[in-house]
Parts: structure tokens; C-alpha cells; sequence
């Protein structure tokens, strides 16, 4: 696994932010929005590239793209991809599938301000650096692979959509390992003025850390964050051949679509609820052994409350179902949220013992589910 939060680049750092219910969310300094109604983000304060990407690259391309490739090399370290052992893979049975619901806008932003002068002044690399896909490109380029190489752009979903679709190639045998996730870097004067715009961006600037609040009667919209998550998903034989560690198993997936509005849930939950069911019969669990539920939960007024309504609706029967969101702490990342959420689930209890009042100890990595942070007034439907 490998992480670019506003919490840390550091597995550990990110989890053990998350468990002390640090917030990322602060004031915005990478450029002056001083007019804009929303001025706060999960931005991304510290962050080199220097270990990751080469120099030259790294002043050219976009940030969600040095994002993408830092959280994917370092998904290789942490998976024991050494140089020996990239040396000794079929590259051709290597694939990537990192995707970005924006792509470059940091990118499209100069452009378009070097436009003002001349068109003689945009970088020539700023249509191929604005691309969704060119992060897993340039990255199998840097690796070698020769594998399903391609990105997915579906919003806030890019990266379950993109690891769903990398375990499918591996499952089909067309690969043995594929990097997957999301990476996003909006925080620039068009990304910021986008969602304002949308009139999704909470206004709570006064308290930054307070305003990301799922579930609570007083949120006023998500906030924006920046960022990259990213797993390596391997055959089961392949990783234990070469003696992985090994930190959880994917059963399944499913694919659904609400085909009701643009940004509104459908009414009832059909879509999620759908897929829900659809997920859990492929992959052969049943909705009484779910235990955890790491929600999309953005912090907005509809949203938190249809899709809390869907979960109720397939596991209201589960005493030991746990749910919180990661964004109370990250912000929304957008297509990147599937991917660091995906690590912060790997990070936490699998399955409960019949008793209800012994838990049992077996976790996917560390046991403890993160809390949630900012809920102080229950939404009156939530319960």
C-alpha cells in the first residue's frame, strides 16, 4: 500500500493520525483565495517528490501525477518489490490502473492563465500532463510494465472502479500484479472556483478542522483535499511464491449506477443498495459477517443521510457493524478517496466473535477503527 494524504505520506503516520482523529483540514496558502467564499481544503502541505520522480519530470508534470507516482513506487516498497525481485517479474503480466477523477488541473490552470499572454507561452506538455491516464503511463514507463495499462475517471468512485477493474484482469489471468487506486490534485484557482461554483464546499473557514462533519445535523457541504492511494493487488500463488506480505484478500466487487441525477443519490438508495447485494454475492460473504463499513459519507446534507439509509437497509440486522468516514479527518480527495480509504479499511478489524461483548482479536492489520470526528449532533435520521 502506498499513501499522499494531508495526514502524512507514511502508512503508519496516515493510520495513526487517523486513530488520534487529527484533521488535515487547515487554510489554503498555495495561492490567495481571499475572494473566494470557500477558503479551506485538505491540502497538502509538505510533500517532495525527490525519491520518487526525477527532477527534471517532477517541474513539469502535475502534482496529481507526482502524487500517483509516490504512492505507487511506494506500494512497491512496501509490497517487497525490490529491484531483485522487479528484475525477475514477467513485466508483461504487469499492469497499472491508478486513476484521477480531475487529471491535471493544476496543469489546465497555467495553461490557461499562459493563454492570456500567448498561446506561445503554454507548456508544451500541458495536454499530456492534463490527462487521466498519463500517471500510470509514465509510471509502467519508470517500471517496465508492459501490462493492462489505463486509467478510469467515474468522480468519487475512480478508485473503486479502478481496483475492482485491476482485480479483474488478475482474475482473468491477463496479469500477476497490478498497481491500482486514485490521485487527485484540485486545490488550484479552477478546481477551488469549480466546486464553489457546484455550491458543494462547505464555509466553515473560521474552523477549519470542524468542517468536515459527516453524519452531523450542522454540516454544510464537503471539503476538498488532495492526495493518492494506491494498492499492489497480486495473484495469491504469485505473492506466496516469492513471499509477500500479505495484508488482506479481495472476494469481490460490483459494478451499479444510480441513473438519477448528476449529483443527488437516488431517493430510495436503489443504486448503493444494489451493489451492495450484488458485491456481496460475488464474493460469498454474508451481510451478517460485515463488520466494518468505511462510508463515502462527504459531509453532505443529502448524501450522508442516503447513503447511511442504503447501509441501514442491508445491515440494520448486524449488531456488530461498525461505520465511520475517513473525510471527517482527509477532506474528499475525489478520485483519489477510494484508494486511501481502501488502505485505511486494510488497517482495521476484520470479524467480530458471535458474542456480542467479545470482539475477537484477528485484524487485518491493527485492529482499531478510527473515529469520526466532528459528529457532535446526530442527523435526526441517523440512529
Amino acid at each position: 500500500m502506498g499513501v499522499v494524504t494531508p495526514l502524512g505520506h507514511d502508512l503508519d503516520v496516515f493510520y495513526n493520525s487517523l486513530l488520534e482523529g487529527v484533521s488535515g483540514i487547515s487554510e489554503i496558502d498555495s495561492f490567495d483565495c481571499a475572494e473566494f467564499p470557500t477558503r479551506i481544503a485538505g491540502e497538502i502541505k509538505s510533500f517532495s517528490s525527490d525519491d520518487w520522480v526525477s527532477p527534471k519530470l517532477a517541474k513539469r508534470m502535475d502534482k496529481f501525477m507526482k502524487y500517483l507516482l509516490t504512492a505507487g513506487k511506494k506500494a512497491l516498497v512496501d509490497g517487497g518489490v525490490t529491484q531483485d525481485v522487479l528484475n525477475g517479474l514477467n513485466k508483461v503480466k504487469c499492469g497499472i490502473l491508478i486513476g484521477s477523477a480531475m487529471g491535471g488541473m493544476s496543469v489546465v490552470n497555467d495553461g490557461y492563465e499562459d493563454l492570456q499572454v500567448s498561446y506561445k507561452k503554454i507548456n508544451p506538455f500541458s495536454i499530456p500532463f492534463a490527462l487521466t491516464n498519463m500517471g500510470s503511463a509514465i509510471l509502467a514507463m519508470d517500471l517496465g510494465w508492459m501490462g493492462p495499462n489505463y486509467s478510469i475517471s467515474t468522480a468519487c468512485a475512480t478508485s473503486n472502479f479502478c481496483i475492482l477493474n485491476a482485480a479483474n484482469h488478475i482474475l482473468q489471468g491477463e496479469a500477476n500484479l497490478m498497481l491500482c487506486g486514485g490521485s487527485d490534485g484540485v486545490i488550484a484557482p479552477i478546481g477551488l472556483g469549480g466546486f464553489v461554483a457546484c455550491r458543494a464546499l462547505s464555509q466553515r473557514n473560521s474552523d477549519p478542522t470542524k468542517a468536515s462533519r459527516p453524519w452531523d445535523t450542522n454540516r454544510d457541504g464537503f471539503v476538498l483535499g488532495e492526495g493518492a492511494g494506491v494498492l499492489l493487488l497480486e495473484e495469491l500463488e504469485h505473492a506466496k511464491n516469492r513471499g509477500a506480505n500479505i495484508y488482506a484478500e479481495f472476494l469481490g466487487g460490483s459494478f451499479t449506477c444510480d441513473a438519477y441525477h448528476v449529483t443527488e443519490p437516488h431517493p430510495d438508495g436503489a443504486g448503493i443498495i444494489q451493489c451492495i447485494e450484488k458485491a456481496l454475492a460475488h464474493s460469498g460473504v454474508s451481510r451478517e459477517d460485515v463488520n466494518y463499513i468505511n462510508a463515502h459519507a462527504a459531509s453532505t446534507p443529502a448524501g450522508d443521510l442516503k447513503e447511511y439509509q442504503a447501509l441501514i437497509h442491508c445491515f440494520g440486522q448486524n449488531p456488530h457493524l461498525r461505520i465511520n468516514s475517513t473525510k471527517c479527518m482527509t477532506g474528499h480527495l475525489l478520485g483519489a478517496t477510494g484508494g486511501v480509504e481502501a488502505v485505511a479499511t486494510i488497517q482495521t478489524p476484520k470479524c467480530y466473535d458471535s458474542l456480542p461483548s467479545s470482539p475477537c482479536t484477528q485484524a487485518i492489520r491493527t485492529g482499531i477503527v478510527h473515529p469520526n470526528i466532528n459528529l457532535e449532533n446526530l442527523d435526526e435520521g441517523v440512529i
